[in-house]
């Protein structure tokens, strides 16, 4: 079996030309080829269009090569996690496509399979798509996303055979899988080679056939960024938080897969317990999320969407972006627990931009709202200036039309029975009135609210 070549970082971001479009892969600072980024850097090449969920962070990985001024556009998912990107789109200097998580995964995967485009429902109706061709199958929209190819793929793994099969560690697949598929030139970055056959067949994630050289790498915990430690101020703790919290896990049933967005919503995790028999889906790769270690980083434990180590609880299991979308978008998630800008009375979201700010990051929010089978919305019911979040129409750019199936928030539960805002209860210490009065959207009361019942406040599903 042929051996491919083992170069330096140096030699292989040499094979990158000026106006290339380079695929980096990487979740934050998770899988992501630092090294080959960095030597890109040094050697200055420039007009580069740069596709990946993110740009690094700042002076890493890609935030390297955008600080140089070597970036004239990026595609991807969530650039805002990188103040350097928004610094760059206000002074004009970078164009900017924004593309929702999954739909990103998927054209990687399409371009690689040599499929030159699909239709998706996920940001329809929405300003993603404004300029999208769009048709109607069966009784939703769906929006056209065109296959993405690159001259260049940098990737991250762990392990290497001299044959070039790729073996990555925990939720380091990421984009990483796809975009071995994807581009022209591949380059591996990884932790160790060894010799043909010390991979076990079943054990390889990307073939050798894909990939054209390697390079050994190394990682400082400067080069990971932010991303490498435990974040310990996530999660913080109120009553009003934890109450919106307990009262969502009533929701969730025995052998559920549910996938929690940052926020509150976190806290719904904190709350699961064994006896639960839920199992939590992180959309860069993992099923079956356990609680934050005591100790350690990303390059000891996997990550989950917020970009913070987790632990994997028994019977869990890893693959790539692509995979863990085709998950939501074919209705493998149960539920889907996000957080909320504004609802508004017909059901529809808007959970990712606001007006005259930097609409910039989309993430995996548009995917999992027309995704998941049910969609639970946890939220303060007013804004940090008290202006009302359940709307008679949202009036911040939307995540999705008509998508909701439940909102509690520390005023109260909402559902939509035949399509109607409803308030079914009150949370505890929560008057009608109340509701009544920081609530700009027309909702029907049910014939019996009552308070959330006393074992919600503990957090009982007895």
């Amino acid at each position: 079996m042929r051996t491919k070549p083992i170069v330096s970082a140096q030699e292989a971001a040499a094979r990158v030309n000026r106006g290339d479009v380079l695929l980096a892969g990487g979740f934050g600072m998770t899988g992501n080829p630092v090294n080959l980024l960095h030597a890109l850097a040094d050697l200055g090449t420039g007009d580069l269009t740069y596709v990946g969920n993110n740009v690094g962070e700042q002076g890493l990985g890609g935030g390297k090569l955008l600080r140089n001024g070597q970036l004239s556009k990026v595609v991807g998912s969530f650039f805002t996690s990188n103040p350097d990107v928004v610094e760059a789109v206000q002074a004009g200097g970078i164009e900017v496509e924004l593309i929702p998580q999954g739909s990103l995964a998927e054209a990687l995967r399409a371009g690689g399979a040599g499929i030159a485009a699909f239709y998706t429902p996920t940001a329809a109706g929405t300003v993603i798509a404004e300029n999208q061709e769009a048709r109607r199958f069966g009784d939703r929209d769906h929006v056209l996303v065109r296959g993405i190819r690159g001259n260049v793929a940098f990737l991250r793994a762990h392990m290497a055979d001299r044959a070039g099969n790729l073996v990555y560690r925990m939720t380091e697949q990421n984009f990483n899988k796809a975009m071995a598929t994807a581009a022209d030139l591949v380059i591996a970055e990884v932790d160790r080679v060894v010799e043909i056959g010390e991979i076990p067949p079943e054990h390889v994630h990307t073939p050798g056939n894909l990939v054209d050289a390697l390079v050994i790498a190394s990682v400082t915990a400067e080069q990971l960024g932010t991303s490498a430690s435990v974040d310990s101020t996530a999660g913080r703790h109120n009553a009003g938080r934890m109450a919106m919290a307990r009262r969502a896990l009533r929701e969730l049933e025995p052998g559920n897969v549910v996938n929690l967005g940052i926020g509150i919503p976190t806290l719904v995790g904190e709350l699961i317990e064994p006896r639960h028999q839920v199992v939590i889906h992180t959309e860069n790769g993992m099923l079956g999320v356990g609680p934050a270690p005591q100790a350690g980083g990303a390059r000891d434990f996997p990550v989950n969407a917020g970009k913070a180590p987790v632990t994997a609880l028994p019977g869990a299991s890893y693959f790539d972006s692509a995979e863990s979308f085709a998950l939501i978008r074919g209705g493998h998630v149960d539920v889907a627990i996000m957080g909320a800008l504004q609802v508004d009375s017909h059901g529809s979201l808007a959970n990712w931009a606001v007006p005259g700010g930097n609409q910039l990051g989309v993430g995996g929010a548009m995917d999992l709202a027309v995704g998941a089978r049910r969609l639970i919305i946890v939220m303060t019911h007013t804004d940090r200036h008290g202006r009302p979040k359940l709307v008679e129409t949202c009036t911040l750019p939307l995540t999705a039309k008509g998508v909701v199936d439940m909102v509690i928030t520390d005023l109260g539960v909402f559902s939509f029975p035949d399509g109607h805002l409803t308030l079914l209860e009150l949370q505890p210490g929560a008057s009608l009135s109340q509701v009544k009065e920081t609530t700009a959207a027309n909702f029907r009361i049910a014939e019996s609210v009552i308070p959330v019942a006393p074992d919600t406040a503990t957090g009982s599903r007895e």
